[in-house]
């Protein structure tokens, strides 16, 4: 599977951030390839209908829609119109938590790395042209950096995300971020970093120097499941990806996954969806014809 690396930013100061057009980029979104990147995307449609296949998700794609998308997402795109009038953000995950000295700012955006909610969202065209206009701003500060370009870009770009978070909340109906709700974000982290060596909820725990009751009130609180849910979630989707994507057996994705026996993994696998793998595949199959 192909993976599309950032290219940086052809401006004065080395930034990993860049704003783009369809025009730009439209190779990759009309080839129905699948594929996935290194860095972060935020899709702003303003004309387009179709499909997107992203982890698993099913999005449907109209005017004035939102695609959130993190790192090594698989995407496959379908749109209906070799057309589409979107635009771009693109960004990789060290240029927003150096840029704000916090190492967990985009695990506290609730769009990325979301397990339970869409991937996406449905805004007014005001909202759409409104948001445009804060990247044509970026764009054009990347293009013509001057001293202060830095600043304004930080400010631009902190205020751009903050109102997608805000609006993606109110969507979801998910809180906004409380300050005693760090664990949460750190253990979406952990989780990221660790889930194909690290399965049980103990590891987090310790690493985190909390008790299991602490870190479940603290997920629970922020993202409306238990910490054992999201730990779960985000294996599955791991075993899901490895099935469709690597060729390998089951037997090679179980040891890859640091499963003791492949029948252990199957037995989790079937409890969390209902089917076995040889069924998981020949559903998703007929699903695509």
């Amino acid at each position: 599977m192909r993976t599309l690396k950032f290219l940086k930013t052809e401006c004065g100061v080395d930034f990993l951030l860049n704003v783009l057009s369809s025009d730009e980029v439209i190779e990759n979104y009309v080839n129905k390839e699948i594929y996935n990147t290194d860095f972060f995307e935020i899709v702003f449609i303003k004309k387009g209908s179709g499909h997107l296949i992203l982890n698993h998700q099913n999005i449907n794609l109209t005017d004035n829609s939102i695609v959130f998308i993190s790192p090594f997402q698989k995407r496959q795109w379908l749109f209906e119109s070799d057309r589409p009038d979107f635009t771009v953000l693109a960004f990789q995950e060290d240029f927003l938590n150096d840029f704000f000295s916090d190492k967990l700012f985009t695990y506290r955006l609730l769009y990325f790395y979301q397990l339970e909610f869409p991937l996406s969202m449905q805004v007014d065209k005001a909202d759409i042209k409104r948001y445009c206009i804060l990247l044509s701003e970026i764009k054009e500060e990347l293009l013509r950096t001057k001293a202060d370009s830095v600043h304004i870009i930080r400010s631009l770009i902190y205020y751009l995300l903050q109102k997608l978070n805000r609006e993606y909340a109110e969507k979801t109906h998910l809180p906004i971020e409380k300050k005693e709700n760090n664990h949460a974000f750190q253990f979406k982290k952990l989780i990221e970093d660790n889930i194909r060596e690290k399965q049980r909820i103990q590891y987090y725990t310790e690493s985190l120097g909390i008790s299991r009751i602490s870190l479940n009130k603290a997920v629970k609180e922020q993202f409306h499941v238990t910490a054992t849910h999201l730990l779960k979630q985000r294996l599955l989707m791991e075993i899901k990806d490895e099935l469709i994507h690597s060729g390998l057996t089951i037997a090679e994705i179980a040891y890859k996954l640091n499963f003791s026996e492949p029948n252990h993994m199957m037995r989790f696998f079937k409890q969390q969806t209902g089917m076995t793998a040889g069924q998981f595949l020949e559903d998703r199959h007929n699903t695509d014809k």
